[in-house]
């Protein structure tokens, strides 16, 4: 058996399952695992991307279908990680408060969450085989990038969100490399506006992220886990939350130079960016976990807003 870091040998059953979780199928236990509700974080950036540089040709949309689906799978492969590997460092115990994690609640196998860790990276580099041949280097160097950082987030040596960084690796790897890479696959090519454009994404990403790390401040501590979050206090983190979504709401106004009037569209979400603002400043612990999927649907609403804005610019 391998031995995990605090010392949880690594079995192939956790915890007793209660009654309703014993009737749950295989596929919706896999499901729970890959986080469905996340996965808009995928969505949200290519969808710029293709807004900024529309597909021109039935190539250019297969091209863009393969995108998605690898951004699809890099995502899974990011949560399973962080599923088993959490487990196995003993950072997900049974005082989690948190939505469900399958190895933890003993819903998978921890080795089969890892196969399937595997499978999605697997999946995920065959599908980059194509974007390779269409995007040559930059994109084989990308697609490495972001596979490798798939597994440094929550495993190996040095795990990135056990040391502060999961919110830089959110920044870039759900906001300034898909949408740019996504451009860059459609034309060949980069610009600042594309650059800037990319920026609110990342921003509203790392917010998500942030709900998740001011929830678990108290476990993550305890179990050495030293996220941003518990490195600069609950007070910091709400105040960092804050920050991040009005810079997401201010930033189109810097877009207007290249973009027009139109890219303010982004605007309109100010009510929902507001009322989801107060309830995080006002929830903590096992509350917060709504937030997670609020700041969510705050993304893809700013997302297609911001989408609108572009394409309709682009195609004025």
């Amino acid at each position: 058996m391998k031995r995990a870091p605090h010392g949880r040998a690594e079995t192939t059953q956790t915890t007793t399952v209660n009654e309703p979780r014993d009737q749950m199928t295989s596929a919706q236990r896999w499901l729970l695992a890959i986080r469905p509700r996340t996965l808009t974080a995928s969505i949200v950036p290519v969808v710029v991307g293709l807004a900024l540089a529309p597909p021109r040709t039935a190539g250019d949309v297969v091209i863009a279908a393969i995108t998605l689906a690898a951004a699809f799978a890099i995502q899974a492969a990011v949560n399973l990680a962080n599923d088993y590997y959490d487990w196995l460092g003993g950072i997900d115990t049974h005082e989690r408060v948190g939505p469900t994690r399958v190895v933890q609640s003993g819903l998978l196998e921890p080795q089969a969450v890892r196969r399937g860790f595997v499978a999605c990276v697997i999946a995920a580099a065959l599908l980059g085989v194509v974007l390779i041949a269409r995007g040559g280097v930059p994109i084989l160097v990308v697609g490495v990038a972001s596979l490798a950082c798939a597994y440094a987030y929550a495993g190996g040596p040095w795990p990135l969100a056990s040391h502060g960084l999961g919110d830089v690796f959110v920044f870039a790897f759900f906001g300034l490399v898909p949408v740019c890479g996504t451009v860059w696959l459609q034309r060949g090519s980069l610009d600042a506006a594309t650059l800037a454009a990319a920026v609110p994404i990342g921003l509203l990403a790392v917010a998500i992220l942030v709900v998740n790390n001011l929830r678990d401040i108290a476990t993550d501590s305890k179990a050495g886990k030293r996220t941003l979050a518990v490195r600069i206090g609950e007070r910091t983190t709400r105040a960092q939350y804050l920050a991040l979504l009005a810079t997401a709401l201010l930033w189109p106004i810097l877009l207007t130079p290249w973009f027009g009037a139109a890219v303010l569209l982004p605007l309109l979400a100010s009510p929902l960016a507001a009322s989801t603002a107060r309830e995080v400043m006002q929830r903590s612990g096992q509350t917060l976990n709504e937030m997670l999927g609020a700041t969510a649907r705050l993304q893809v609403v700013y997302g297609a807003l911001l989408a609108l804005g572009v394409a309709w610019t682009r195609l004025a």
